[in-house]
Protein backbone atom coordinates (compact mmCIF):
# COMPACT_ATOMS: atom_id res chain seq x y z
CA UNK A 1 0.00 0.00 0.00
CA UNK A 2 3.10 2.18 0.52
CA UNK A 3 4.01 2.27 -2.96
CA UNK A 4 0.67 2.89 -4.37
CA UNK A 5 0.71 5.83 -1.64
CA UNK A 6 3.91 7.22 -2.85
CA UNK A 7 3.16 6.62 -6.34
CA UNK A 8 -0.23 8.53 -6.23
CA UNK A 9 1.73 11.28 -4.13
CA UNK A 10 -1.14 10.72 -0.99
CA UNK A 11 -1.39 9.21 2.19
CA UNK A 12 -1.23 5.62 3.23
CA UNK A 13 -4.72 6.97 4.91
CA UNK A 14 -6.15 8.15 1.14
CA UNK A 15 -5.58 4.94 -0.78
CA UNK A 16 -7.10 2.65 2.12
CA UNK A 17 -10.25 5.04 2.10
CA UNK A 18 -10.56 4.95 -1.53
CA UNK A 19 -9.88 0.94 -1.58
CA UNK A 20 -12.54 0.59 1.04
CA UNK A 21 -14.65 3.14 0.26
CA UNK A 22 -14.61 4.27 4.11
CA UNK A 23 -14.44 7.96 3.48
CA UNK A 24 -15.64 10.03 0.30
CA UNK A 25 -12.57 10.90 -1.30
CA UNK A 26 -11.89 13.89 -4.01
CA UNK A 27 -12.85 12.27 -7.63
CA UNK A 28 -9.27 13.16 -8.75
CA UNK A 29 -7.23 11.44 -6.06
CA UNK A 30 -9.55 8.30 -6.50
CA UNK A 31 -8.19 8.55 -10.10
CA UNK A 32 -5.30 8.66 -9.34
CA UNK A 33 -5.15 5.77 -6.68
CA UNK A 34 -6.67 3.55 -8.63
CA UNK A 35 -4.53 4.41 -11.51
CA UNK A 36 -1.48 3.85 -9.16
CA UNK A 37 -3.04 0.61 -7.98
CA UNK A 38 -2.95 -0.45 -11.75
CA UNK A 39 0.78 0.69 -12.19
CA UNK A 40 1.97 -1.18 -9.11
CA UNK A 41 0.00 -4.51 -9.27
CA UNK A 42 -1.23 -3.65 -5.43
CA UNK A 43 -3.33 -6.61 -4.68
CA UNK A 44 -4.79 -5.89 -0.89
CA UNK A 45 -3.87 -8.70 1.68
CA UNK A 46 -7.94 -9.88 1.51
CA UNK A 47 -7.34 -10.47 -2.34
CA UNK A 48 -3.88 -12.05 -2.01
CA UNK A 49 -5.21 -14.46 0.34
CA UNK A 50 -8.39 -15.72 -1.86
CA UNK A 51 -6.14 -16.08 -5.44
CA UNK A 52 -6.07 -19.65 -6.55
CA UNK A 53 -9.21 -20.19 -4.69
CA UNK A 54 -11.76 -21.62 -7.04
CA UNK A 55 -13.95 -23.63 -4.39
CA UNK A 56 -16.46 -20.68 -4.28
CA UNK A 57 -17.63 -21.21 -7.61
CA UNK A 58 -18.06 -17.77 -8.80
CA UNK A 59 -17.57 -16.00 -11.69
CA UNK A 60 -17.34 -11.75 -11.96
CA UNK A 61 -18.57 -10.12 -14.71
CA UNK A 62 -17.63 -6.47 -15.22
CA UNK A 63 -19.67 -4.46 -18.41
CA UNK A 64 -22.08 -1.45 -19.15
CA UNK A 65 -24.87 -4.01 -18.21
CA UNK A 66 -27.44 -1.34 -16.61
CA UNK A 67 -26.92 1.26 -19.26
CA UNK A 68 -27.14 -1.65 -22.76
CA UNK A 69 -29.73 -3.50 -23.89
CA UNK A 70 -27.56 -5.80 -26.05
CA UNK A 71 -25.67 -7.00 -22.82
CA UNK A 72 -28.52 -7.23 -20.79
CA UNK A 73 -28.92 -10.67 -23.09
CA UNK A 74 -25.42 -11.59 -22.86
CA UNK A 75 -25.54 -11.37 -18.97
CA UNK A 76 -28.54 -13.75 -19.30
CA UNK A 77 -26.62 -16.22 -21.69
CA UNK A 78 -23.58 -15.95 -19.06
CA UNK A 79 -26.03 -16.63 -15.57
CA UNK A 80 -28.03 -19.15 -17.89
CA UNK A 81 -24.49 -20.98 -18.48
CA UNK A 82 -22.48 -20.33 -15.85
CA UNK A 83 -25.40 -21.45 -13.24
CA UNK A 84 -25.51 -24.96 -15.50
CA UNK A 85 -21.71 -25.27 -14.61
CA UNK A 86 -22.75 -25.27 -10.91
CA UNK A 87 -21.07 -21.45 -10.73
CA UNK A 88 -23.03 -18.13 -9.45
CA UNK A 89 -22.57 -14.66 -11.42
CA UNK A 90 -21.56 -11.26 -9.52
CA UNK A 91 -21.92 -8.38 -11.83
CA UNK A 92 -20.01 -5.17 -11.34
CA UNK A 93 -21.33 -2.25 -14.10
CA UNK A 94 -18.12 -0.46 -15.56
CA UNK A 95 -20.53 2.31 -17.24
CA UNK A 96 -18.10 2.52 -19.99
CA UNK A 97 -15.16 4.02 -17.57
CA UNK A 98 -11.80 3.19 -17.33
CA UNK A 99 -11.83 4.52 -13.67
CA UNK A 100 -15.03 2.68 -12.92
CA UNK A 101 -14.05 -0.50 -14.50
CA UNK A 102 -10.44 -0.68 -12.53
CA UNK A 103 -12.57 -0.48 -9.16
CA UNK A 104 -15.41 -2.42 -10.37
CA UNK A 105 -12.84 -5.52 -11.14
CA UNK A 106 -11.08 -4.88 -7.84
CA UNK A 107 -14.41 -5.41 -5.70
CA UNK A 108 -14.71 -8.20 -8.27
CA UNK A 109 -11.80 -9.57 -6.65
CA UNK A 110 -12.70 -8.16 -3.40
CA UNK A 111 -15.56 -11.07 -3.57
CA UNK A 112 -13.48 -13.86 -4.21
CA UNK A 113 -14.14 -14.60 -7.57
CA UNK A 114 -12.82 -17.28 -9.46
CA UNK A 115 -12.55 -15.69 -13.08
CA UNK A 116 -13.98 -12.40 -14.42
CA UNK A 117 -15.80 -11.68 -17.78
CA UNK A 118 -14.81 -8.76 -19.01
CA UNK A 119 -16.20 -6.19 -21.99
CA UNK A 120 -13.61 -3.37 -21.42
CA UNK A 121 -13.53 0.28 -22.16
CA UNK A 122 -12.17 2.21 -24.60
CA UNK A 123 -9.22 2.46 -22.38
CA UNK A 124 -8.91 -0.90 -20.79
CA UNK A 125 -5.26 -0.99 -20.73
CA UNK A 126 -5.15 -0.47 -16.52
CA UNK A 127 -7.88 -2.84 -15.78
CA UNK A 128 -6.06 -5.77 -18.27
CA UNK A 129 -2.50 -4.94 -16.61
CA UNK A 130 -4.20 -5.10 -12.96
CA UNK A 131 -5.85 -8.39 -13.68
CA UNK A 132 -2.29 -9.37 -15.23
CA UNK A 133 -0.42 -8.85 -11.95
CA UNK A 134 -3.05 -10.50 -9.63
CA UNK A 135 -2.84 -13.78 -12.01
CA UNK A 136 -6.61 -13.92 -12.32
CA UNK A 137 -8.57 -15.44 -15.14
CA UNK A 138 -9.96 -13.00 -17.65
CA UNK A 139 -12.13 -13.45 -20.29
CA UNK A 140 -12.62 -10.19 -22.71
CA UNK A 141 -16.07 -9.99 -24.87
CA UNK A 142 -17.51 -7.70 -27.54
CA UNK A 143 -14.88 -5.58 -27.96
CA UNK A 144 -11.07 -7.31 -29.12
CA UNK A 145 -8.24 -5.64 -27.36
CA UNK A 146 -4.03 -6.08 -27.67
CA UNK A 147 -3.49 -7.81 -24.79
CA UNK A 148 -2.74 -11.95 -24.50
CA UNK A 149 -6.08 -12.43 -22.82
CA UNK A 150 -9.19 -15.03 -24.08
CA UNK A 151 -11.48 -12.91 -26.03
CA UNK A 152 -14.66 -13.56 -27.79
CA UNK A 153 -16.67 -10.77 -29.66
CA UNK A 154 -18.69 -10.65 -32.85
CA UNK A 155 -17.68 -9.71 -36.35
CA UNK A 156 -18.35 -6.33 -37.25
CA UNK A 157 -16.98 -5.17 -40.46
CA UNK A 158 -18.75 -7.31 -43.08
CA UNK A 159 -22.34 -7.77 -41.28
CA UNK A 160 -22.48 -3.67 -41.38
CA UNK A 161 -21.14 -3.22 -44.44
CA UNK A 162 -23.58 -5.79 -46.12
CA UNK A 163 -26.27 -2.97 -44.07
CA UNK A 164 -24.84 -0.53 -46.85
CA UNK A 165 -25.14 -3.29 -49.44
CA UNK A 166 -28.61 -3.91 -48.92
CA UNK A 167 -29.31 -0.04 -49.23
CA UNK A 168 -27.76 0.36 -51.87
CA UNK A 169 -29.57 -2.45 -53.53
CA UNK A 170 -32.42 -0.65 -52.70
CA UNK A 171 -31.28 2.69 -54.91
CA UNK A 172 -29.96 5.03 -51.76
CA UNK A 173 -26.80 6.89 -51.93
CA UNK A 174 -26.95 9.47 -49.53
CA UNK A 175 -26.32 6.61 -46.89
CA UNK A 176 -25.55 8.15 -43.42
CA UNK A 177 -24.33 6.58 -39.90
CA UNK A 178 -24.93 7.28 -36.65
CA UNK A 179 -21.31 6.35 -35.26
CA UNK A 180 -20.96 4.87 -31.54
CA UNK A 181 -18.13 6.15 -29.08
CA UNK A 182 -15.23 6.93 -29.65
CA UNK A 183 -12.65 4.73 -28.88
CA UNK A 184 -14.12 1.94 -29.01
CA UNK A 185 -13.13 -0.90 -31.36
CA UNK A 186 -16.55 -2.00 -31.96
CA UNK A 187 -16.75 1.77 -33.64
CA UNK A 188 -13.90 1.56 -35.66
CA UNK A 189 -15.01 -1.46 -36.52
CA UNK A 190 -18.14 -0.96 -38.07
CA UNK A 191 -17.29 2.42 -39.24
CA UNK A 192 -14.93 0.48 -41.37
CA UNK A 193 -17.66 -1.55 -42.25
CA UNK A 194 -19.55 1.57 -43.28
CA UNK A 195 -17.22 2.92 -45.29
CA UNK A 196 -16.50 -0.21 -47.26
CA UNK A 197 -19.61 -0.96 -48.19
CA UNK A 198 -20.07 2.48 -49.91
CA UNK A 199 -16.69 1.71 -51.69
CA UNK A 200 -17.82 -1.57 -52.83
CA UNK A 201 -21.33 0.12 -54.04
CA UNK A 202 -19.49 2.94 -56.01
CA UNK A 203 -20.84 5.45 -53.05
CA UNK A 204 -18.29 8.40 -52.34
CA UNK A 205 -17.59 8.78 -48.46
CA UNK A 206 -19.15 12.45 -47.49
CA UNK A 207 -17.15 12.55 -43.78
CA UNK A 208 -20.84 15.05 -42.77
CA UNK A 209 -22.49 11.64 -43.35
CA UNK A 210 -20.79 10.10 -40.15
CA UNK A 211 -22.64 11.13 -36.94
CA UNK A 212 -21.27 10.78 -33.45
CA UNK A 213 -23.75 9.16 -31.29
CA UNK A 214 -21.94 8.51 -28.28
CA UNK A 215 -23.63 4.63 -27.81
CA UNK A 216 -26.64 6.74 -26.30
CA UNK A 217 -29.87 7.25 -26.81
CA UNK A 218 -29.34 10.95 -26.61
CA UNK A 219 -26.45 11.10 -28.58
CA UNK A 220 -28.02 9.36 -31.44
CA UNK A 221 -30.76 12.12 -31.36
CA UNK A 222 -28.84 15.04 -31.37
CA UNK A 223 -26.83 13.18 -34.38
CA UNK A 224 -29.69 12.14 -36.35
CA UNK A 225 -30.72 15.77 -35.93
CA UNK A 226 -27.34 17.19 -37.22
CA UNK A 227 -27.72 14.69 -40.56
CA UNK A 228 -31.43 15.71 -40.88
CA UNK A 229 -30.20 19.74 -41.17
CA UNK A 230 -27.33 19.10 -43.74
CA UNK A 231 -28.06 20.80 -47.02
CA UNK A 232 -28.48 16.84 -48.64
CA UNK A 233 -30.01 15.20 -46.38
CA UNK A 234 -29.74 11.61 -46.07
CA UNK A 235 -31.95 9.06 -47.68
CA UNK A 236 -31.40 6.37 -45.31
CA UNK A 237 -29.13 5.71 -42.30
CA UNK A 238 -27.26 2.80 -40.54
CA UNK A 239 -27.53 2.68 -36.80
CA UNK A 240 -24.30 1.43 -34.73
CA UNK A 241 -26.20 -0.27 -31.66
CA UNK A 242 -29.64 -0.89 -30.55
CA UNK A 243 -29.44 2.05 -27.79
CA UNK A 244 -28.73 4.77 -30.20
CA UNK A 245 -31.74 2.96 -32.85
CA UNK A 246 -34.27 4.18 -29.81
CA UNK A 247 -32.80 7.69 -29.98
CA UNK A 248 -32.63 7.73 -33.70
CA UNK A 249 -36.31 6.75 -34.11
CA UNK A 250 -37.41 9.63 -31.29
CA UNK A 251 -35.28 12.15 -33.42
CA UNK A 252 -37.09 11.46 -36.78
CA UNK A 253 -40.67 11.08 -35.07
CA UNK A 254 -39.91 14.73 -33.49
CA UNK A 255 -39.24 15.55 -37.13
CA UNK A 256 -41.89 14.56 -38.60
CA UNK A 257 -40.10 11.84 -40.69
CA UNK A 258 -42.07 8.27 -41.34
CA UNK A 259 -39.82 5.35 -41.78
CA UNK A 260 -39.11 3.45 -44.50
CA UNK A 261 -41.36 6.49 -46.08
CA UNK A 262 -39.37 8.98 -45.85
CA UNK A 263 -35.97 7.15 -44.71
CA UNK A 264 -34.79 4.12 -44.74
CA UNK A 265 -32.99 2.80 -41.34
CA UNK A 266 -31.15 -0.40 -40.28
CA UNK A 267 -29.06 -0.93 -37.49
CA UNK A 268 -26.40 -3.09 -35.84
CA UNK A 269 -28.04 -4.86 -33.06
CA UNK A 270 -31.19 -6.54 -32.97
CA UNK A 271 -34.04 -6.18 -30.26
CA UNK A 272 -36.45 -8.72 -28.86
CA UNK A 273 -39.35 -7.00 -29.26
CA UNK A 274 -38.15 -5.50 -32.70
CA UNK A 275 -41.10 -7.60 -34.44
CA UNK A 276 -42.99 -4.64 -32.40
CA UNK A 277 -41.77 -2.00 -33.88
CA UNK A 278 -43.78 -0.42 -37.12
CA UNK A 279 -42.33 -0.89 -39.21
CA UNK A 280 -40.62 -3.84 -38.20
CA UNK A 281 -36.77 -2.87 -37.81
CA UNK A 282 -33.88 -4.62 -40.19
CA UNK A 283 -30.80 -5.26 -38.44
CA UNK A 284 -28.02 -7.50 -37.83
CA UNK A 285 -28.52 -9.54 -34.52
CA UNK A 286 -25.70 -10.83 -32.49
CA UNK A 287 -26.27 -14.52 -30.61
CA UNK A 288 -26.47 -13.25 -27.44
CA UNK A 289 -26.59 -16.44 -25.72
CA UNK A 290 -24.14 -18.14 -27.92
CA UNK A 291 -21.62 -15.66 -26.74
CA UNK A 292 -22.73 -16.41 -23.07
CA UNK A 293 -22.07 -19.66 -23.28
CA UNK A 294 -18.54 -19.71 -24.98
CA UNK A 295 -17.46 -16.82 -22.65
CA UNK A 296 -18.02 -19.11 -19.89
CA UNK A 297 -16.45 -22.14 -21.34
CA UNK A 298 -13.52 -19.72 -21.84
CA UNK A 299 -13.41 -19.18 -18.31
CA UNK A 300 -13.57 -22.19 -16.65
CA UNK A 301 -11.76 -24.05 -19.36
CA UNK A 302 -9.06 -21.51 -18.15
CA UNK A 303 -9.67 -22.07 -14.39
CA UNK A 304 -9.02 -25.73 -15.09
CA UNK A 305 -5.58 -24.93 -16.97
CA UNK A 306 -4.12 -21.45 -16.93
CA UNK A 307 -1.10 -22.51 -19.10
CA UNK A 308 -2.74 -22.93 -22.10
CA UNK A 309 -2.48 -20.43 -24.82
CA UNK A 310 -4.78 -17.49 -24.86
CA UNK A 311 -7.68 -18.11 -27.58
CA UNK A 312 -9.20 -15.54 -29.46
CA UNK A 313 -12.59 -16.66 -31.07
CA UNK A 314 -15.03 -14.57 -33.49
CA UNK A 315 -19.01 -14.82 -33.75
CA UNK A 316 -20.70 -13.87 -36.94
CA UNK A 317 -23.95 -12.28 -36.26
CA UNK A 318 -27.02 -12.37 -39.11
CA UNK A 319 -29.08 -10.59 -41.03
CA UNK A 320 -32.71 -10.25 -39.93
CA UNK A 321 -34.37 -7.80 -42.99
CA UNK A 322 -37.61 -6.95 -42.02
CA UNK A 323 -39.25 -3.27 -43.15
CA UNK A 324 -37.56 -0.24 -41.84
CA UNK A 325 -35.13 -0.95 -44.97
CA UNK A 326 -38.14 0.03 -47.14
CA UNK A 327 -38.93 -3.52 -48.55
CA UNK A 328 -42.06 -5.34 -48.91
CA UNK A 329 -42.87 -7.32 -46.04
CA UNK A 330 -42.74 -10.30 -47.92
CA UNK A 331 -39.29 -9.43 -49.96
Amino acid sequence: MADVARTAGVSISTVSHVLNKTRPVAPETVRNVLAAVADTGYVPENVARSLGDTGFGTIGLAMSALSNPYFSNVVHGIDLHASAAGYSLLLADTHDEPDMELRAVSELLRRRVSAVILAPSGDGARVLRYARQVDIPVVVIDRFVEASVDQIAVENLEPTARLVDHLASLGHRAIAMVAGREGLSTTTERVGGYQLGLRRNGIDADPRYVADGDSSEDGAEAAVRTLLGLPEAPTALVVGNNRMTIGAMRALRAAGRRVPDDIALVAFDDFEWSDLFHPRLTAIAQPALAIGEQSVGLALSRINDPAMPPRKVTIHPFFTHRESCGCPQDA
